[in-house]
């Protein structure tokens, strides 16, 4: 495991899957990234909502046989950094009859970045993301009134 001081900024994400139909085809986009040094799963976790409303957690062993095991190849376990109060309140979140998908990763590239801001005394006062949509939109907006 890598020392809590040389970790890379982290980050996660919660992806919806309509119709409960999570079947794994993210995983070989995370494993290019992984093999590549790029990232580190550090915890997955999944909640859902049935049609009733009911809501659920589970974690990487109860999923599909084939789609855990493609998941763990990754190196992706359940960590739990996700407590349950985090899990249902993701899963009070999505639509009926769906599922989501729970990921923590550290982006191991940016390690070297994240020493030298260290090292020179910086302090990350904000860091965000701006959303895929917002960077197309703004994108055309500029192409489009140069």
């Amino acid at each position: 495991m890598t020392e809590a001081t040389e970790i890379g900024p982290v980050e996660y994400l919660v992806v919806a899957f309509p119709g409960n139909e999570f079947r794994g085809e993210i995983a070989p986009a995370l494993a290019d990234l992984v093999e590549a040094g790029t990232i580190r799963i550090i915890d997955v976790a999944f909640a859902s909502k049935s049609e009733s409303g009911e809501v659920a957690a589970f974690e990487l062993s109860d999923l599909d046989p084939a789609v855990r095991q493609g998941l763990e190849n990754l190196g992706a376990t359940s960590a739990g950094l996700f407590n349950e109060d985090d899990l249902m309140a993701a899963a009070e979140e999505l639509d009926p009859n769906s599922s989501a998908a729970l990921l923590v990763w550290e982006n191991v590239w940016a390690r070297p970045v994240a020493k030298a801001i260290e090292a020179a005394g910086g302090v990350v006062y904000d860091y965000d993301r701006v959303p895929h949509e917002v960077v197309v939109a703004a994108r055309e907006w500029a192409l489009a009134n140069t």
